[in-house]
């Protein structure tokens, strides 16, 4: 019941969600914008050819006539102007200066005229994509391009002081390119977010595929150390039933139980690796237990069977040991025996040093094997593997001959001891 509580708590209070009518426009809007992405051309000449309508319909109604100061204007003139100050609407995107500087000289005329046609406020929505699309540098120059018909038609026909007839303009001017400002930041900081989604999908899928990679490794390495040291023992213990067969059939039968034994065990390490593959609907599979130092006995006494004499010697207490630095000296006190299976020849004994001290852990496997200079393992996978492992502990490996005489190899392992929490 308190981790029900803990959960509600932590939760905070639900969502609420957006009223109806602005889900409405959200919604209207974003198909708005996406009809402008698929469509822009369509948008732009129903946009120019509503303004182009309307300053028609100006014109063949005469109502410029209510506010011009000069009603005398000729009429193909009138038609030019209305014209000259909408169709630019059309590279409104493309070119937004051009479409202003027609438009300006368009005002100009229509300032200096007299006619005062209300299409000239179009110019305040080529300003507006002035500074939603070009550098910022140019929206001053833009601004004092669209106040020249004002300044021009105020110098022309005076009415009023100077501050009742430009100081609206400006604000009007100012206010459209803040809004126009203030979209393009809006639309930068959509595609920044946009953007930045991508490249964490990016990551993602290269974290997915480096962890694959590193997990294929791990298997590669665990089927290595698995088949590799197993194989080896089997391959020791035929070849002595072989030779016992004709002589002494008890000791043939001895070989090919611990030949079925350690079948049985390299068969059980390979089930249990497999099924962390398999996809079940089961998600908490059961799996065995990884090796731990308490089945050293059992890995050194199969070594044993197969003919090569190991030594084994504990030394101190493991304490708090993490199970996977116990895996990590498992599998290598596994490899060097299997190494010493292959390489170092008849009437070769080894020895398994394993200390616990103070400082951490301090593994030794040597052999008098023969062939100690010969050996290269740098280039198998089983050194590669070895070290991997102990560094993933900050330890360190090192595996080499031994000086003759007596000769052999040794491997030597130290994994430091982990820090107090």
């Amino acid at each position: 019941m308190a981790d029900e509580v803990s959960d509600d708590r932590t939760q905070g209070p639900p969502e609420r969600a957006p009223f109806p009518l602005t889900a409405y426009v959200q919604r209207l809007t974003e198909r708005v914008r996406a009809f402008d992405r698929r469509r822009p051309l369509g948008w732009d000449l129903l946009l120019s050819g509503f303004f182009v309508t309307a300053a028609l319909i100006d014109y063949t109604g005469g109502g410029w006539r209510n506010i011009a100061h000069n009603t005398d204007v000729p009429g193909p003139l009138v038609l030019c102007l209305s014209l000259a100050l909408t169709v630019p609407l059309l590279w409104r995107r493309t070119r937004p200066m051009t479409a202003l500087a027609v438009t300006v000289a368009a005002g100009v005329v229509n300032s200096w005229t007299g006619a005062l046609l209300q299409a000239a406020l179009v110019q305040l929505i080529v300003v507006f994509n002035v500074a939603l699309r070009r550098p910022l540098k140019l929206l001053a120059g833009a601004g004092a391009m669209t106040l020249l018909p004002v300044v021009v038609g105020v110098t022309r026909y005076p009415k009023g002081s100077w501050d009742q007839q430009i100081v609206p303009q400006v604000w009007s001017i100012t206010l459209v390119a803040l809004l126009g400002i203030a979209v393009r930041s809006r639309q930068e900081y959509t595609s920044s977010l946009v953007e930045r989604a991508r490249r964490l999908e990016v990551e993602r899928d290269q974290q997915a595929q480096l962890a694959a990679a590193a997990e294929r490794t791990r298997i590669a390495r665990e089927m290595h150390d698995i088949i590799g040291h197993n194989l080896s023992v089997i391959t020791g213990l035929a070849d002595g039933g072989s030779y016992a067969a004709a002589k002494n059939p008890e000791r043939a039968g001895q070989a090919l139980d611990a030949i079925a034994t350690t079948s049985r065990q390299a068969l059980a390490e390979l089930r249990r690796l497999l099924d962390v593959l398999r996809e079940e609907a089961d998600p908490t599979p059961e799996l065995a237990p990884q090796p731990a130092l308490t089945d050293l006995d059992q890995l050194v006494d199969g070594v044993r069977a197969a003919g090569l004499p190991v030594r084994l010697a504990l030394r101190g207490h493991p304490g708090s040991l993490a199970p996977g630095k116990e895996l990590t000296v498992y599998r290598v006190v596994q490899e060097a025996l299997t190494n010493t299976l292959k390489h170092a020849g008849s009437g070769a004994v080894a020895a398994v040093d394993v200390t616990y001290g103070d400082d951490g852990v301090r593994v030794s496997v040597t052999d008098t094997g023969r062939g100690g200079q010969a050996r290269d393992l740098g280039s198998g996978r089983g050194l590669t593997g070895m070290r991997e492992r102990t560094s993933l502990y900050g330890g360190t490996l090192e595996a080499g001959p031994l000086p003759t005489p007596p000769g052999g190899w040794r491997v030597r392992l130290r994994l430091p001891k982990e820090p107090s929490p």
